[in-house]
């Protein structure tokens, strides 16, 4: 591995992590002997292959995990890819909770980051389920109140229609709902998604 190869901005986001470092410093040196590049996306590591994504490297509070963005298409014949949650349709992740876990699954991480290089280079696409939006009384209420929001939400991408979908529906009382929809109604007239 070639230090010329580590984005300084990587180097940066791994001095600080409070927790993983190590584990993801290790995932870092494994996944930097593929011919992925380095670059910080999303304010995490991010490895593209001719400027796609192909892998990420995230830490989270319980564990640390390599998300391979388009897990869906791997192969994934040790079993070891997670699907995050049911509305994630082609990402898939393998979490890891120490170092000794990411040793020794060394050669089976090469293996599946040159797999998904593989799978790049082919054109595979992740053919995704166009499920339907399914919006709370409170958000249809909202929008048949005010034809400015409604036409404002209609404009913005599936992807960020989808977003306030699960936003506006996850919480069971209806005042939550009510007081998630009335927080982001600036954000959609702004023609912003629920993260931007």
């Amino acid at each position: 591995m070639n230090n010329s190869r580590m984005n300084p901005q990587v180097d940066l986001y791994l001095s600080k992590a409070k927790k993983w470092q190590e584990e993801c410093k290790k995932l870092r040196m494994i996944i930097l002997d593929s011919e992925l590049t380095e670059e910080l996306k999303w304010g995490v590591p991010c490895y593209t292959f001719q400027k796609s994504n192909i892998v990420l490297i995230h830490a989270f509070k319980e564990y640390c995990a390599m998300l391979f963005i388009k897990g869906a298409l791997l192969k994934d014949a040790k079993g070891i890819l997670i699907q995050q949650t049911e509305n994630v349709q082609a990402g898939r992740q393998i979490r890891f909770t120490s170092v000794r876990e990411i040793v020794k699954l060394d050669p089976i991480l090469k293996a599946y980051i040159n797999e998904a290089i593989e799978v790049e280079k082919s054109g595979l696409k992740v053919i995704k389920k166009n499920t339907e939006l399914i919006f709370p009384e409170e958000f249809k209420s909202k929008l048949d109140k005010n034809p400015a929001l409604k036409i404002a939400f209609g404009a913005l991408t599936p992807g960020r229609q989808r977003a306030y979908s699960l936003y506006f529906s996850a919480p069971k009382q209806s005042k939550t709902r009510e007081s998630r929809v009335e927080k982001c109604v600036k954000q959609i007239l702004n023609g912003k998604g629920l993260n931007d």
